[in-house]
């Protein structure tokens, strides 16, 4: 596979919504993954949801922690249907501490917080299934 072939398909990319293409060719085994920011979502007393562009910056971008998927599964962000969310954008968080489920092959696995500090936002909706190493969580450390 040539850099002209690389080239090509990365610019083919660009304008859907792949995030992750893997291919091979004569022995060539290439894996393109790219990382898009959500827009944010806020959401109103009325439980309506108002999307907005995102205006994160890299440079804010990268003091967050983003918690991944461990496996691949359905996400849940309770124990339970009628359950609260185990967290919600604004709450603090202590390193281990569990902030959502991922159920995989019938077993619930609690997957824990990486880092203390304030969540900014959740990247999955509830019921969702997710890749392994797809984003679910933003958190800002605090020391």
């Amino acid at each position: 596979m040539e850099i002209d072939d690389l080239k090509e398909l990365i610019s083919l990319l660009q304008d859907t919504d792949i995030t992750e293409l893997q291919l091979e060719k004569d022995g060539t085994k290439v894996k393109i993954r790219r990382q898009m920011l959500l827009p944010s979502l806020e959401v109103h007393p009325k439980g309506t949801t108002v999307i907005e562009k995102s205006t994160e910056t890299d440079e804010e971008t990268q003091r967050l922690i983003t918690v991944t998927a461990p496996i691949v599964g359905t996400f849940y962000r309770s124990p339970s249907p009628d359950a609260p969310a185990f967290v919600d954008a604004g709450a603090r968080v202590k390193k281990g501490q569990v902030i959502c489920i991922i159920e995989a092959m019938k077993l619930m696995n609690e997957i824990e917080s990486e880092a203390e500090g304030v969540v900014v936002r959740a990247l999955v909706e509830n019921g969702q299934p997710v890749e392994y190493g797809e984003p679910l969580f933003l958190i800002e450390p605090v020391s």
